[in-house]
């Protein structure tokens, strides 16, 4: 299948939040930018390791709403890490910088209760800020991974770490960020900030993050 046509269909396919996969003329199933094919292909790229489902997935949001010239790439970076950094002064919330790409880390003791996957209420605001700005910040394609510390049965905190990661999303969308800008995992206790030796630091890993990707031409 042309790279035209398999944006056209991903495009139709994550608008419509249809989660069916397109065929192409061998019969062999496209990848659907709607849901879940490209999640690893994105996380995977975010943490350095480039895929070509990546480019697939950047391609197809670029088609939705733009994309960035190379040259400009840095300057919106950096408009954007000012924003956030005025809009979340002393919510808690880090933000990271990692070259061209951003991340919150966002403490999950602030935003659940214990084993529970919905926001608590008074980190609306928090969340309101951080919608507007990628709102604001268009160009950018978004992961939101839950992790957890290792405590308790290990597919309980996978399920978890999952449920919490798409609760953010469901509440960004639900403020105007575009579905097709985002996807979700959960890692449970794969991927540990730090040692989970401590109960400070266990509680420094149970966290969501939210990884942000300039989408770039």
């Amino acid at each position: 299948m042309r790279i035209s046509t398999l944006v056209v269909t991903l495009i139709s396919a994550g608008l419509l939040v249809s989660g069916c996969a397109s065929q192409n003329g061998a019969g062999t199933s496209s990848n659907n930018a709607g849901k879940g094919a490209a999640i690893g292909a994105v996380v995977g790229a975010i943490a350095g390791k480039s895929t070509a489902n990546h480019k697939n997935k950047r391609l197809v949001i670029g088609a939705a709403v733009g994309a960035l010239a190379g040259a400009a790439v840095g300057s919106y970076m950096d408009q954007q890490e000012k924003a956030l950094q005025e809009e979340l002064s002393g919510s808690g919330v880090k933000i990271i910088r990692d070259g061209d790409k951003l991340k919150l880390d966002i403490p999950a003791q602030l935003t659940f209760e214990l084993n529970r996957s919905d926001i608590r209420a008074n980190l609306f605001p928090v969340f309101n800020d951080i919608a507007k700005v990628l709102r604001d910040y268009d160009k950018t394609m978004l992961v939101i991974a839950g992790h957890t510390d290792d405590t308790g049965p290990y597919q309980y905190n996978m399920n978890l770490s999952q449920a919490r990661a798409s609760s953010v999303k469901q509440y960004l969308v639900a403020q105007g960020v575009q579905d097709i800008r985002i996807e979700t995992q959960g890692y449970g206790p794969s991927y540990p900030a730090v040692p989970n030796n401590s109960d400070s630091n266990r509680a420094a890993n149970r966290r969501v993050e939210i990884h942000i990707e300039p989408i770039v031409e």
